[in-house]
């Protein structure tokens, strides 16, 4: 049998309604379909996000190690798998197999007990993800991709209706991140990103000592990808020094801070779609340090 973990269950439920119920209700027949098809077997616990189910297997065959990934097909999953070729292993798992019409997906296996979050020492966990980034953007964004302009436009349309919603604080973080983002929307970039390079989906592995996991790729500019690793253990006092590692490997330091105000932007706008009663506070502190520094 497999398993189904209840606090998936309830995700899907709260994100997706109906379609994720539906979706965890086919994953015990799902997951016995792709063990069989790919002639694998399960070797321990199901392990869980709030998107997918995962199981570790070993292909029967060969009793090569592997990871059985199920997850509900959306925009941001259906690009896995088009990033994961293309970076073909280099700082990021290795995609062994995939069924498009379910997104299924075969990954090479890791370490689930040993998570980048495991490092206690924040500059050492931090200099990881930098040198994770430099390679992962290294690599020119394939074909059939989000892109990154089409996003920026998306968001700079909602602003005056989001803002609306927020008291007079908030809305002018709004409007600020929105005007940096009007700064470098014309040139959106070209390479691949990862879109959520955190040190909880950095994982240790055999064949390297980390490598990223759980992309949902975009194309554009590296700039972007810059904010999940500044709110990891957050503390207003590392800001800087994490934003300057990071912008270093991507390059255009001005460039970085507008794109980090752009995603402290996508954010809050998801903030008030689901009906928060502020932007997250944490965030608007990045967006002030960010703007003060670029001043």
């Amino acid at each position: 049998m497999i398993h189904v973990p209840e606090e998936l269950a309830r995700s899907q439920a709260k994100y997706n309604g109906e379609a994720g119920r539906a979706f965890v209700a086919g994953l015990p027949d799902l997951a016995e379909d792709f063990l069989g098809r790919w002639g694998l077997r399960v070797t321990g616990p199901s392990m869980y996000g709030m998107a997918s189910l995962v199981l570790p297997v070993e292909r029967v065959a060969d009793r090569t190690r592997a990871a059985l990934k199920m997850q509900i097909l959306d925009e941001e999953t259906e690009g896995e798998p088009i990033g994961l070729r293309a970076w073909d292993g280099a700082g990021s798992v290795r995609l062994l197999d995939h069924d498009a019409a379910t997104g299924t997906m075969l990954l090479e296996r890791l370490d689930e007990a040993r998570p980048l979050t495991s490092v206690t020492d924040t500059r050492e966990a931090l200099g990881i993800v930098a040198g994770l980034l430099a390679r992962l953007v290294a690599v020119p964004a394939p074909a059939g991709l989000r892109g990154l302009g089409d996003i920026a436009a998306g968001m700079l349309a909602e602003v005056p209706e989001a803002t609306a919603h927020l008291g007079a604080e908030d809305a002018a973080v709004l409007r600020d991140c929105a005007a940096a983002v009007r700064d470098v929307a014309g040139e959106p970039g070209d390479r691949l990103l990862h879109w959520d390079l955190h040190l909880g989906n950095v994982m240790a592995g055999e064949r390297e000592p980390w490598l990223a996991i759980d992309p949902k790729p975009l194309a554009g500019d590296p700039g972007f990808e810059l904010l999940p690793a500044l709110m990891d253990r957050f503390d207003p006092d590392d800001v800087l020094w994490r934003f300057d590692l990071l912008a270093a490997v991507v390059g255009d330091r001005e460039r970085a801070v507008a794109w980090t105000l752009g995603r402290v932007l996508q954010n809050g706008l998801w903030d008030v779609e689901d009906g928060e009663p502020g932007l997250d506070a944490e965030q608007v502190e990045v967006a002030r340090i960010l703007r003060a520094a670029r001043a």
